[in-house]
């Protein structure tokens, strides 16, 4: 069997401005999330040191202690912030 007949319109998915939002908002905001549970968990900053030594850089950034409140601001907005790239990517 071709693989173009199987590729039929019945099996695309259309991923509108309002989905491309969500799965973009929820992607950023887990990515987030994923940090914040890395900086609570105290391996944020041995974690940045090594991405930095493996890309050959030496720059001084230091890991500040993990704010429960601050984690929550920074997961809600990059996922608002990611909701609304993909919205009016999906628009455009």
């Amino acid at each position: 069997m071709d693989t173009l007949e199987i590729y039929t319109e019945a099996t695309t998915r259309y991923f509108g401005p309002q989905r491309s939002g969500l799965v973009l908002g929820a992607l950023l905001g887990g990515w987030h999330l994923l940090w914040a549970i890395i900086v609570a968990a105290g391996w944020g900053q041995p974690l940045i040191d090594f991405i930095f030594w493996i890309h050959f850089l030496n720059l001084v950034f230091v890991v500040e202690p993990f704010s429960l409140g601050r984690a929550i601001v920074l997961v809600l907005v990059t996922a608002a912030i990611g909701y609304f790239i993909g919205l009016a990517g999906a628009v455009l």
